[in-house]
Formats: C-alpha cells, sequence, structure tokens
C-alpha cells in the first residue's frame, strides 16, 4: 500500500465536492483526508485529497479524477516537491496542576493554547502529519475530551500557480 496526496483544480460550483467524491464512494475507494477551498481566483477551488492503495489502484483513481468534467488538472505532490501541512484543535483535560505540563509540551511543537477553562486547555497545532501525530503521542497521559483534524492541504514548492494548468 503506498499513499498518494492530489491537488485538484477543480471549477468552483455546486456539486462539484458531491461529483469527486461520488467517483470514489462508486468504486470503493477510501479517502484518507480531505480538504477543499476556494484558489486566489473564485472561478476555481482546489481539492487536495489523501488516499492509499496499491500502484494500479492509485493509477486508476488518477485516469478517472481527469474525466471528470469539472476537473481542470490532478497532480500529485510528492514528498520534496512540495508543502503539505494540517491543523488540529485538542480539547485537553487539565486541572490546574497538570496544565503547565501539557503547556510544556505544547511549546515544545511551538502550539497555541487558544483557550482555558478550569478544567481544561485548548491546543491548535499546524505541520505535518508526523508532527501531529507525535504531539497526540505525547499527550497520552492525559484525557484527550475531544479531537479535529482539519486534512492535509498543501501546494507544490516553486513559482508556478494554477494559471500553468489552465488553458
Amino acid at each position: 500500500m503506498r499513499r498518494m496526496v492530489l491537488s485538484i483544480l477543480v471549477d468552483n460550483t455546486a456539486g462539484v465536492l458531491s461529483r469527486v467524491a461520488g467517483l470514489f464512494s462508486r468504486r470503493g475507494y477510501n479517502i484518507d483526508s480531505l480538504s477543499v477551498g476556494e484558489t486566489q481566483d473564485p472561478a476555481y477551488s482546489r481539492m487536495t485529497v489523501a488516499v492509499s492503495g496499491d500502484n494500479q489502484i492509485l493509477e486508476q483513481i488518477e485516469k478517472q479524477l481527469n474525466k471528470l468534467e469539472d476537473v481542470k488538472e490532478v497532480i500529485e505532490l510528492k514528498d520534496g516537491d512540495s508543502v503539505c501541512r494540517e491543523l488540529i484543535l485538542v480539547k485537553v483535560l487539565a486541572n490546574p496542576q497538570q496544565r503547565q505540563a501539557v503547556i510544556a509540551v505544547a511549546d515544545i511543537f511551538r502550539a497555541k493554547i487558544v483557550d482555558v477553562s478550569k478544567e481544561s486547555l485548548m491546543v491548535e497545532l499546524t505541520g505535518n502529519q508526523a508532527k501531529l501525530d507525535a504531539f497526540i503521542s505525547l499527550l497520552e497521559g492525559y484525557t484527550i475530551k475531544e479531537m479535529v483534524r482539519t486534512g492535509l492541504t498543501g501546494l507544490e514548492r516553486g513559482s508556478g500557480d494554477i494559471s500553468d494548468y489552465l488553458d
């Protein structure tokens, strides 16, 4: 099994997300991560999709995506040639005695404390998936009350932009 991160440039129209997600569900492919947002040109959105499978499945996914009318370009974001990040919010139960220890762990990862209550802290952290996973593993001694991850988003390195892919 190999993991692939795809950056998909699509028309910013109603139903595009449903059509792309439907392609995956109809074929029984799982989406590991999905994030979507408008680009600097409001006519287009960029989807970042992380998928896993053998080489044949990943090749098939890429071909099927390119067949969709709304899809303008599909680019694989390869390690080293791109920058991928994810955001995580973690609400950790921490009494006043535990609070400093949780803050110290957050400081190591350059995370931000975005909310404090008598019983908990909320931590915001941005980074690659390995960094986020390492942070979560260091919180194993504490109770994680809630956690949410945005999913990967990324761009190719260099000076190119989406206009390079449009006719």
